[in-house]
């Protein structure tokens, strides 16, 4: 039978942190793991759409335990704040879903001079794991789920030479590079897992074509072209709506058969229910290796696991 969030474990205890819990698949994640018990932080930029997503969940389930926390993953300083925020008031964590991202959107910088998609969707979570790593190797066995996309396959890995595209940029290759540093980045951070012999388990997942805000925002932005309104198009019409495309997300989270490494998305590539799919590795190990020394180097935050162990 197909995996649904009935499948979901009780959670009860467990601290669970999302990004970009105010709205679609985010929103959806939120709900649904504090359906299930956990205590849910919510971290997201936008606060006015944080509350209102907080007061729908709350309206699904009256007895969620909640936490709203500003992140603006745009923002180096912002985003370390919120992780020491949250690491300071929860001594352990026990799942974190980096979903937060932005998708073919005109050639901006974030505040730290990143490119936009890069410095949001790689960099911004690269730095708050980081910053949340001594609660979650404090857990028993804590779960990173990173949320890629099938345009992960359209990506180039990152060019230490060029890493803001200068001079190269396309909204759409942008997206894909980045979406493919998020794929990598879970990749390489359960290898960082392995060769320690951490509990801690990273994933990565998909949620296929899903009828979110993440479409519509691509075309008034501008930056997609003209495919973008084809492809808002095709999640209005063929998409899933965003609670069944936050499955292979809560899957890698939450199921107790998930295990650090795995890839979980739709069966059929855009559609489809949860499920495992095979991890494509030809070129990863060079592309892991170059994409932490570029974001070392770039934010100029490190993952010290050992240090990090003695402060947890």
């Amino acid at each position: 039978m197909a995996w649904t969030t009935t499948d979901i474990p009780d959670l009860t205890g467990k601290i669970a942190v999302v990004t970009g819990a105010n709205g679609g698949l985010g929103l959806e994640s939120a709900k649904a793991l504090a359906g299930a018990g956990a205590h849910v932080i919510m971290a997201a930029r936008n606060q006015e759409k944080a509350q209102a997503a907080q007061d729908e969940i709350m309206a699904a389930y009256p007895d969620a335990s909640l936490e709203v926390v500003e992140l603006d993953l745009a923002s180096q300083a912002s985003t370390k704040a919120a992780a020491a925020s949250i690491a300071e008031r929860h001594p352990t964590v026990d799942i974190l879903i980096n979903n937060a991202g932005l998708m073919a959107m005109p050639e901006r910088r974030t505040e730290d001079g990143f490119e936009m998609q890069l410095g949001v969707n790689h960099f911004g979570h690269w730095t708050f794991t980081a910053g949340l790593l001594p609660s979650l190797l404090a857990a028993d066995s804590a779960r990173v789920v990173t949320v890629t996309s099938t345009a992960h396959h359209t990506g180039r890995p990152i060019d230490p030479d060029n890493v803001n595209l200068e001079g190269s940029y396309s909204a759409w290759g942008a997206y894909g590079r980045a979406k493919l540093a998020n794929y990598h980045f879970a990749l390489g951070l359960q290898r960082e897992f392995d060769s320690r012999g951490l509990a801690a388990q990273s994933l990565v997942a998909h949620p296929g074509l899903s009828h979110t805000n993440l479409q519509v925002h691509t075309v008034e932005q501008g930056g997609g072209g003209a495919s973008a309104p084809f492809w808002a198009w095709m999640a209005r019409n063929t998409g899933m709506d965003a609670d069944r495309g936050a499955l292979p997300q809560l899957r890698a989270a939450t199921d107790p058969n998930a295990k650090g490494g795995e890839f979980y998305g739709p069966r059929y590539v855009n559609r489809g229910p949860a499920v495992r799919l095979p991890v494509l590795r030809p070129g990863n190990d060079d592309a892991i290796e170059t994409l932490w020394e570029v974001s070392e180097q770039e934010t100029g935050v490190a993952f010290d696991f050992e240090e990090e162990r003695r402060v947890a």
